[in-house]
């Protein structure tokens, strides 16, 4: 019998790390504050009636150039080192996919986020992921950011859980997303999927993952109590199955959780297996 491929799917900002992750060093090394920067994206976004997303990548690039700040690949790559992550994130991967193996189960991680797949990169997590679905910019021959290349919104991340689905890395392939593949047939299941978020640019793909038979999981910050209200709106509105704080060291909600889930997907994945070689037998036996 063959293992089953488990994805969990997690947003970044405010799910693996307590803050928007241009906070931990590029906003500081700008001289603004985290309220000036968001502010005027906001208020650009407000006039020109323009994407969140693109008006945040927009400053960035306009506000690092006025501070003289590099705005290279590695620049952001290394701005990503600072990101401070949630308790126990970084031993989270290791302890999952043990659990998962111990189950018979594959486990495979991925990001779904709006902050960037270069300070994401950074981090001493990114190697965990089999993929990263996030924004990012166009770099020229000289390795330095002109434009974005990707901007993910709360509907743009949608798209990625179907990449996920149909086992399509590329953010450019737009045949294959496309594409008629019937349900069983494809990479990772819906129903095998667990997603992690935080707050509205992952509702969509929250309430899409539990809507096909998958599991959503809101997180939120520990003794936040505006964010738990915030999460457990998210529960009571049967848009997610679950709410945690966001602490995942081992025996912790969140663990305790997502064990319960993954022993229920083998269970789930072994009862198919089992109904569907009966059904062979049975048409076997009556040619």
């Amino acid at each position: 019998m063959t293992k089953p491929t488990i994805a969990l799917i997690y947003d970044f900002d405010g799910t693996l790390s307590p803050g928007n992750m241009q906070e931990y060093s590029f906003i500081e090394e700008l001289n603004m504050t985290s309220a000036q920067f968001w502010g005027k994206s906001t208020q650009l976004s407000k006039e020109q009636d323009a994407s969140g997303i693109l008006c945040y990548m927009k400053l960035m690039l306009e506000e690092a150039k006025h501070a003289g700040i590099s705005v290279k690949r590695d620049s952001f790559v290394k701005f990503g080192e600072q990101v401070e992550l949630f308790k126990g994130v970084q031993e989270w991967f290791s302890l999952i996919n043990k659990a998962g193996k111990d189950i018979g189960l594959i486990i495979e991680h991925y990001i779904n986020s709006s902050g960037l797949k270069e300070m994401i990169e950074g981090t001493p997590i990114a190697k965990e992921f089999k993929n990263i679905y996030a924004c990012s910019f166009i770099y020229d021959k000289d390795r330095v950011a002109t434009w974005p290349a990707v901007a993910v919104d709360y509907t743009t991340k949608t798209q990625f859980i179907f990449k996920i689905n149909k086992g399509i890395k590329d953010v450019s392939d737009n045949k294959k997303i496309n594409e008629y593949v019937p349900e069983e047939e494809r990479t990772i299941p819906f129903k095998r999927m667990i997603y992690f978020g935080d707050g509205e640019t992952d509702i969509p793909c929250m309430k899409m993952v539990k809507a096909n038979g998958g599991y959503s999981i809101a997180v939120y910050k520990p003794k936040d109590s505006s964010k738990r209200r915030t999460a457990e709106k998210l529960i009571l509105d049967d848009r997610v199955n679950f709410v945690c704080p966001a602490d995942y060291r081992e025996n912790q909600d969140i663990y305790k959780v997502v064990m319960t889930i993954l022993e229920k997907m083998k269970g789930d994945y072994d009862f198919d297996c089992l109904k569907k070689k009966h059904l062979e037998n049975a048409k076997k036996h009556n040619k």
